[in-house]
């Protein structure tokens, strides 16, 4: 049967990704002609028989809506796969639409989705959702799963620990004598936004480090609102000596602010970030970071949409998985976590910190 073609398959024989070979087929973003050439070339080879000219005409209900920001980043793109995998076990495609963390474009891509009589949606919730996109759903009365940005309503999600990983992070810079460290943030009105400062301002508390709040800074969740951000921090008149940011857009704009004020990393600054992603491990330094299971949420979020499902009455569920922080270099450390990132006693591991080198010893020339 066509359904069991996947997009994942489509995605794979035309070389690009499950959100590109989603667009192509809904019309729901301009791709370049080749690449459209590609991908329905890709599904004649393979038999691939679009929902809307298949099995939802037919009122099957076979497709799972997935909308979320942003799907060609690493993390979301890792997410997407994960769902479509998993959709795919058990005879679902994904329709799969960019809300653009905008509450009211995600509620018209919403409405798109319910007009293709989708089985159950799984969304990433923007800022806002609840009084455009949530109204939609519940008219609709729609299976839902939320990912990432967790609510605190009750509904089926599931999402990375935030505060923990956060405070591990920022936690361990502490262990190395950091006690000005900035934070950028992301964008407003998000959960996640929220949980990491939370987790930084946790770590603090744990150790009885004072925040100074003018270390708090706005990085809007975008590459150019991390370098904004980031010349913000280097430009107070007693700037941080390590810099945290909350996702993996905001740090490639730090890491270019440092490179073009040619401070080394992390001689003249140590740094971390949330989210991890292929490169980092090739960066010089390699980057510290915290990795979220983007594979087990994905798989997740369809099993708790197909439970939903099979008993509509069900208790909602709530998952949160751990994250990992992958130690490497970019912290001050040589890829090994320092001694008081545990439960170590925050006097005894306040006193162990590594000592940095100097700006003079590691300063290099800035990336172009």
């Amino acid at each position: 049967m066509a359904r069991q073609i996947s997009m994942r398959r489509v995605a794979e024989r035309a070389g690009v990704s499950v959100s590109t070979v989603s667009h192509v087929v809904n019309g729901t973003r301009v791709v370049a002609p080749g690449t459209v050439d590609r991908v329905r070339r890709a599904m004649a080879e393979l038999g691939y028989v679009a929902p809307a000219e298949g099995s939802l005409r037919a009122g099957d209900a076979q497709s799972i809506g997935v909308a979320m920001t942003a799907v060609s980043s690493e993390y979301w793109a890792a997410l997407v796969d994960a769902i479509d995998r998993e959709a795919g076990r058990h005879g679902y495609n994904l329709l799969i639409v960019d809300t653009r963390d905008d509450a009211e474009h995600e509620a018209r891509m919403v409405a798109n989705l319910l007009a293709h009589r989708i089985a159950g949606l799984v969304l990433a919730p923007s800022p806002g959702w609840t009084a455009h996109s949530l109204p939609v759903l519940r008219a609709h009365d729609t299976p839902l799963v939320l990912v990432d940005r967790l609510q605190p309503a009750p509904y089926d999600q599931v999402g990375v620990e935030n505060l923990e990983g956060s405070q591990g992070l920022v936690g361990h810079l502490i262990t190395h004598d950091h006690r000005r460290i900035g934070l950028i943030t992301g964008l407003d009105g998000l959960t996640t936004t929220d949980e990491r400062v939370a987790g930084y301002r946790a770590a603090h508390e744990r150790f009885g480090v004072p925040v100074d709040e003018a270390l708090l800074v706005g990085g809007q969740s975008s590459t150019t609102g991390g370098r904004a951000a980031a010349a913000a921090l280097l430009d107070l008149p007693e700037p941080p000596t390590a810099i945290f940011a909350a996702n993996n857009a905001m740090l490639v704009g730090l890491l270019d602010t440092l490179w073009e004020r040619r401070l080394s990393v992390p001689g003249d600054m140590a740094v971390v970030g949330f989210d991890d992603f292929t490169w980092a491990d090739f960066m010089r330094p390699a980057l510290t970071t915290v990795a979220q299971p983007s594979t087990a949420i994905g798989a997740k979020a369809i099993q708790l949409l197909l439970a939903r499902l099979a008993d509509p009455e069900r208790r909602a569920t709530t998952v949160r998985l751990p994250g990992q922080i992958r130690h490497r270099e970019s912290c001050g450390c040589s890829g090994r976590p320092h001694p008081g990132a545990g439960d170590e006693d925050p006097a005894e591991v306040s006193r162990a910190g590594r000592p940095r080198s100097s700006a003079a010893e590691s300063r290099r020339p800035p990336r172009r």
